[in-house]
C-alpha cells in the first residue's frame, strides 16, 4: 500500500471521500502530564480532590474514584481523556469529573474520534516499540506528543465517534445486564436451596414439605473415567479431562482423544455430571452437566449418575452453590503440588433435597436464567467483534 493509499480507511460514510491528513498527536490534542502528590497527603474524603494515578483509577472507561488528595498538582478537567502512561501502557478513559492526575497518566483534551483512536492505538500495540527492553513499561511526553495519527475533516470525525461511542454504551449495558443476572442468580443460589433449618428461604408457590437430608452416595451413583492417557489432537474417540470443565460447562474444544475405544460402559449419557476431584485447590470441586453425546469418562474426573428421583439440573446448580464449593476445598487433602478428595469421603457428603417435582422446578429456573445470561454473553461478544472490525477498517 502506498502513502497516497494509506490515507484513506476500508470503511466510510457516504459522502466523505476526502483523503486523512497525517499529524501529530500533540498537534491536535492539549496533553498535560501527570504529577503525583505527596503521598502524605492522601485521603479516603470524597470532599477532597478526585486523584487518579493509573489504570487502577479506571473501570469500563471511566475514571471510578478511589483515592482522594489535599494537593492540587497537575489536573484534568471534566470531559478529558485519561491515558495511562506507565504499565499497562495506553489504556485509556474519560473523567467526569474534575480530577487531580499523578504521573501514571497524561491528560488530553480530545473528542470522541481521539478517544476511539487512542482506543485502537492500545489495541494494534502503537505503544509497545516504546518499551520493548525496558524494565519499567512507560512512555514520555515526548513520545506522546509526537504520536502519529491520521485526521479527517471534524464533521467525519463525529460520525466516526458517534457510531463508535453508541456502540460502546450498548456493549456497557449488556455487561451491566449480564453482572445484574449474575448477581442474582448468586443470590438466589443461596436462598433457594434448604439451609441447616432444611427449609429454604425463597420457594415455589406450592411447596412447603421439608427436604428431606441423604448422602450424595444414596442419591447419586459416582464412577471413575477409564485409565489410558488423553492427547489433545490425535485419535478417533473423545475423552473428557480436566481441562475440558469451562464455566460449568463441558468444553468441546478441550477434549482428549484415543484411538482405543473405550469400553461402552464409559460412555456418558445426557445429564450426567462430572466433577473435579484431583488438579489444584483452585479445581476442586467444578461441575459440568453433559449435554453432548458421542463422549467418554475420561481420568481424573468422576461422574455422577442420577437415581431415579433425582433432577440433575437441581443437583448441578446444587452443586454449584458457595456451601458446597467452600466443603469441596475444605475436605481437599493437598500433596505435592496436587490436592484430590477421596470418591469414599466424597460418597458420605450430606445433601438436602426436596420432592423431584420441587427439584424440576428449580432446576428448569436456573437453566433458564443460566441461558438468559448467555444470551446477553453471546450478545456482547458479537458487539465487541464488530466494534474490532469497525476499529480496523473505520482508520487509516
Amino acid at each position: 500500500m502506498n502513502d497516497t493509499q494509506a490515507k484513506y480507511p476500508q470503511l466510510r460514510f457516504k459522502g466523505f471521500a476526502d483523503p486523512w491528513e497525517q499529524c501529530k498527536l500533540g498537534d491536535v490534542a492539549k496533553i498535560t502530564m501527570g504529577q503525583s502528590p505527596n503521598s502524605k497527603n492522601y485521603t479516603d474524603n470524597p470532599k477532597d480532590h478526585i486523584l487518579v494515578q493509573g489504570n487502577a483509577d479506571m473501570k469500563d472507561g471511566q475514571v471510578h474514584p478511589r483515592i482522594w488528595t489535599t494537593e492540587i498538582t497537575k489536573i484534568a478537567d471534566k470531559g478529558d481523556l485519561i491515558l495511562s502512561v506507565r504499565a499497562p501502557v495506553g489504556d485509556i478513559g474519560k473523567t467526569s469529573y474534575d480530577v487531580v492526575i499523578g504521573r501514571g497518566v497524561a491528560a488530553i483534551k480530545g473528542n470522541e474520534f481521539i478517544f476511539q483512536l487512542l482506543k485502537r492505538m492500545k489495541t494494534v500495540g502503537y505503544w509497545t516499540k516504546y518499551s520493548t527492553g525496558s524494565t519499567f513499561e512507560s512512555i514520555n511526553s515526548l513520545e506522546i506528543n509526537n504520536a502519529v495519527i491520521n485526521l479527517p475533516k471534524e464533521h467525519e470525525q463525529n460520525k466516526v465517534g458517534k457510531i463508535l461511542s453508541y456502540m460502546d454504551h450498548a456493549i456497557t449495558l449488556h455487561e451491566e445486564k449480564k453482572r445484574q443476572l449474575e448477581r442474582l442468580k448468586s443470590a438466589l443460589l443461596q436462598k433457594m436451596f434448604a439451609n441447616k433449618s432444611g427449609y429454604p428461604v425463597v420457594r415455589f408457590e406450592g411447596f412447603s414439605d421439608e427436604w428431606e437430608e441423604r448422602k450424595l452416595g444414596d442419591a447419586v451413583s459416582i464412577s471413575s473415567g477409564v485409565t489410558g492417557d488423553a492427547t489433545l489432537q490425535d485419535g478417533e474417540y473423545r475423552l473428557t479431562r480436566i481441562e475440558s470443565i469451562s464455566q460449568g460447562t463441558l468444553n468441546v474444544a478441550r477434549l482428549g482423544f484415543t484411538n482405543k475405544k473405550p469400553d461402552q460402559k464409559y460412555l456418558l449419557n445426557l445429564g450426567d455430571i462430572l466433577y473435579s476431584n484431583i488438579n489444584s485447590l483452585s479445581h476442586i470441586g467444578k461441575v459440568a452437566l453433559v449435554d453432548t453425546t458421542g463422549i467418554y469418562h475420561g481420568i481424573n474426573l468422576l461422574r455422577f449418575q442420577m437415581r431415579n428421583d433425582v433432577d440433575s439440573e437441581f443437583l448441578f446448580q446444587r452443586l454449584n452453590t458457595t456451601p458446597m464449593k467452600n466443603w469441596a476445598v475444605s475436605h481437599a487433602n493437598p500433596a505435592v503440588n496436587q490436592a484430590s478428595i477421596n470418591q469414599t469421603e466424597l460418597s458420605k457428603q450430606p445433601i438436602s433435597l426436596p420432592t423431584i417435582t420441587e427439584q424440576q422446578k428449580i432446576g428448569s429456573f436456573f437453566k433458564q436464567l443460566d441461558k438468559t445470561i448467555a444470551l446477553h454473553q453471546r450478545k456482547l461478544d458479537l458487539l465487541k467483534e464488530q466494534k474490532k472490525g469497525f476499529l480496523q477498517k473505520m482508520f487509516v
